[in-house]
C-alpha cells in the first residue's frame, strides 16, 4: 500500500511530463501505477460485446468490466495535466485514451530524438569556454541520446570527444589518435584535465617571464645631454662619442696644460 502512495505521488508531481519530453517516464510510472491496481490490462482490451440475447451472467461481466475501465480511464485522466483533461476525457473507454497519447507523444519523441542527434553533431569546443565545462556539456548531450533509447558504444563516444577538441588542441588531438590502447571515457576526460592544467601553467610560466623581462631596464649615465636619461636603453650600429659634452674632454685638456708647463 506505501509502494502504491509512492507511485501516486510520483505520477502527481510528473503531470506535466505528459505534455512534454518525459512522456516517456510518465507513462512508465502510469503503467505501474495501473498495475498494481490490477487494472493495466484495459489499455489493450475493448469493451465486450453483449449480443443479441445476453444472459444475465454476460450482463454482470460487462458491467464489471465497464465499471473497472471507468476506473482504468479516469486514473489515466487524473494523471494528466489540467489543461489536458478536457481535451482527452471524452474518450470511450481506456484503451482509447492510452493509444491517442502514444500516438501524440512519441511522434514528438521521434521529433525529439532528431534534436538531440543535431545537437550532438553540431557540438564544437571552443577556446573561450575551459574544455572540462565544454565535456560536461558533452556528457549531458550523451545523457539525453541515451534517454532517448539510442546507444552509442564507448569506444564511439571516446572518438567523437577527441574531434570535437578546438583546433588548439591539434597537437594533443594527433597524440591521442595515435594511442594504441584503448581508452575509456572516464580516462580519456582525467587526460584532458591534466592537459589543461598543464598549459594553464604554462601560460602563467610565460605571462611572469614576459613580466619580469619588461621589467628589465639598463642603466646609462647620466650624461648632462637631454637628449639622453637615465633609464634609457639605446640601441644603434654606428657609435657617436660625445667628446664635445662628456666632462671628460675637460678633463684631458687640462692635463695637457700641465704636462706642458711642466715641461
Amino acid at each position: 500500500m506505501w509502494h502504491l502512495l509512492m507511485v501516486l505521488l510520483d505520477l502527481v508531481k510528473d503531470r506535466k511530463s505528459s505534455t512534454e519530453k518525459d512522456f516517456k517516464r510518465w507513462q512508465q510510472k502510469m503503467l505501474l501505477y495501473l498495475t498494481t491496481l490490477n487494472l493495466a490490462r484495459f489499455l489493450q482490451e475493448d469493451a465486450p460485446d453483449l449480443g443479441e440475447n445476453p444472459d444475465q451472467q454476460t450482463v454482470v461481466a460487462v458491467d464489471a468490466w465497464k465499471h473497472s475501465d471507468f476506473l482504468c480511464k479516469n486514473y489515466i485522466l487524473n494523471g494528466l495535466d489540467n489543461a489536458l483533461y478536457n481535451v482527452y476525457s471524452p474518450m470511450v473507454n481506456s484503451k482509447a485514451l492510452w493509444e491517442s497519447l502514444e500516438r501524440k507523444y512519441k511522434t514528438e519523441d521521434a521529433g525529439s530524438k532528431k534534436f538531440v542527434v543535431g545537437k550532438f553533431l553540431d557540438f564544437k569546443m571552443v577556446d573561450s569556454k575551459t574544455v572540462i565545462s565544454q565535456v560536461q556539456e558533452f556528457q549531458l548531450i550523451l545523457h539525453d541520446i541515451h534517454a532517448e533509447g539510442m546507444v552509442l558504444g564507448e569506444s564511439f563516444q571516446v572518438a567523437a570527444l577527441i574531434e570535437k577538441l578546438s583546433p588548439t588542441w591539434k597537437d594533443f588531438k594527433n597524440y591521442l589518435k595515435h594511442k594504441r590502447k584503448e581508452m575509456t571515457l572516464e580516462d580519456l576526460i582525467v587526460r584532458l584535465r591534466i592537459e589543461e592544467d598543464n598549459r594553464q601553467s604554462e601560460k602563467k610560466a610565460d605571462n611572469y617571464h614576459q613580466e619580469a623581462k619588461a621589467n628589465v631596464v639598463e642603466q646609462v649615465h647620466k650624461s648632462g645631454v637631454d637628449d639622453i636619461d637615465v633609464n634609457t636603453i639605446m640601441e644603434t650600429r654606428n657609435a657617436h662619442f660625445f667628446e664635445d659634452v662628456f666632462p671628460y674632454k675637460v678633463a684631458q685638456e687640462r692635463s695637457s696644460l700641465e704636462r706642458t708647463s711642466m715641461d
